[in-house]
């Protein structure tokens, strides 16, 4: 699967990625400002709730990559 690179990459000499520093990837960027934007209001955990009852931080980290996949593939085109 595709992430998309990385998000906050560190750099040294020239621009080039230093192994191991490379930040975290995109897909996890994307996800994770979909989840603060989910979890912003409380109504969509009752929301998850309802959907998935034993697991809803399950189901609402599942949905927030889901959106990041969404942006990534959006952003391919």
């Amino acid at each position: 699967m595709k992430d998309g690179g990385p998000a906050f990459p560190f750099t040294q000499d020239g621009g080039f990625f230093k192994e191991g520093y490379k930040g975290m990837s995109l897909r996890d960027y994307f996800a994770a400002k979909a989840l603060q934007g989910i979890l912003s209001d409380p109504r969509n955990m009752r929301i998850a709730n309802e959907k998935e009852p034993s697991c809803e931080v399950d189901f609402i980290a599942k949905v927030s990559y889901q959106f990041a996949d969404a942006m990534l593939k959006e952003r391919e085109k």
